[in-house]
């Protein structure tokens, strides 16, 4: 039992507010898969898949036990791996995921596990690398793939897929552009040899927003979900879905010249008041944030962190604050607050959400 006192409060209405403003620049046919990978960008996957899963088509996870616990959960709604091990692949099966095959090894080892499991048609998704070199078929590799499908009736290609390398940066639309082209003529392929038509999707968050032109059959939405856009446009139309929250443990009256924390990285040059806050650099708070760098809310006002991120707590300059032992403390409930911690932090706002400590309690409000 988690009785961590520090929270991660899951907005429900934010979620469904981003999911909507996103629908709302498709077509009406566009199907929407979910990614809720990485304990759904660091909040927690099952309780946000429950929460949307009368309101998609799709799910997605980048391993096999993540969609497992998903299954476990009693989420019904299909389930795309994405990154699926050959390890793993039987227990894709045994729960009736959807693996992505994206290289002949895999592709194989799942045809062959497929027909020991006497599978009929069973829904695989195959992912074709347009310039982004991380995974996919090259499309050379179409006619063989062709030919092995053509010879199995144990499975059946659900969807083709690819993924846009800088689909948020329009200084490069040209390739962005050339990447579209060329999943077109690997799906005009694909279409042209089988007697059905899979599932075609290329666009992310900002491939929705910035290239309507290529949302295909279904558009995959990640970061868009929990409140961040391509831009600060975009992410001011969108509300902010993880609000982390804690309370003061203790008050310290620190005098001039004492210091705070390791390394007395904070030696006070006044008489101050101290707060230790139980949230620390094992909670997903970076040690960039120390020494006043970054800060946490308490009664409406900003506290700067003094000192070192401890592992589990962090110290807080609360001089100027009316507060007590037991007030909360906001550690960020804002889009504005993720990005300056980011860009403290020297990082992007996904490594901030999926930094989040799993030991931190996530509740969804509705």
């Amino acid at each position: 039992m988690n009785n961590h006192i520090t929270v991660l409060e899951i907005d429900g209405k934010a979620l469904e507010h981003n999911l909507y403003y996103f629908k709302q620049k498709l077509q009406p046919t566009t199907k929407v898969l979910a990614v809720v990978k990485a304990f759904s960008y660091g909040s927690d996957d099952v309780l946000v898949a429950k929460f949307l899963a009368n309101k998609i088509d799709y799910f997605a996870v980048a391993y096999a036990h993540e969609g497992i616990a998903l299954r476990e959960a009693n989420i019904q709604k299909p389930i795309l791996v994405l990154h699926p091990q050959i390890a793993n692949l039987q227990s894709v099966i045994d729960y009736c995921l959807e693996p992505n095959l994206y290289s002949f090894e895999i592709f194989n080892a799942f045809l062959h596990l497929a027909k020991e499991n006497s599978l009929r048609a069973y829904p695989i998704h195959l992912k074709f690398n347009t310039g982004l070199n991380r995974l996919g078929f090259l499309p050379s590799g179409i006619p063989k793939i062709l030919d092995e499908i053509s010879k199995n009736q144990h499975v059946k290609i659900q969807s083709l897929f690819s993924h846009l390398a800088a689909s948020e940066d329009l200084n490069e639309r040209e390739f962005t552009n050339k990447q579209i082209e060329s999943f077109k003529n690997i799906a005009k392929q694909f279409e042209n040899h089988l007697s059905y038509k899979p599932i075609l999707h290329i666009s992310n968050t900002s491939g929705v927003i910035n290239y309507p032109e290529a949302q295909f059959d279904m558009v995959r939405i990640g970061i868009g979900l929990y409140g961040f856009g391509n831009d600060d446009f975009e992410t001011s139309q969108l509300k902010n879905t993880h609000n982390l929250v804690s309370i003061i443990s203790q008050i310290h009256e620190i005098k001039a010249g004492d210091s705070v924390g390791y390394n007395r990285a904070f030696v006070s040059k006044t008489p101050i008041k101290s707060a230790t806050i139980p949230i620390g650099h094992a909670d997903g708070i970076s040690r960039g944030l120390g020494n006043k760098k970054g800060f946490v809310t308490i009664n409406h006002q900003k506290a700067p962190i003094i000192g070192n991120v401890c592992m589990d707590m962090i110290m807080v300059d609360v001089t100027n604050i009316d507060c007590k032992a037991g007030d909360k403390a906001i550690i960020f409930d804002h889009q504005k607050t993720i990005q300056e911690f980011a860009d403290v932090s020297g990082t992007i706002t996904y490594e901030i959400l999926t930094g989040i400590s799993h030991r931190v309690q996530k509740v969804l409000k509705e």
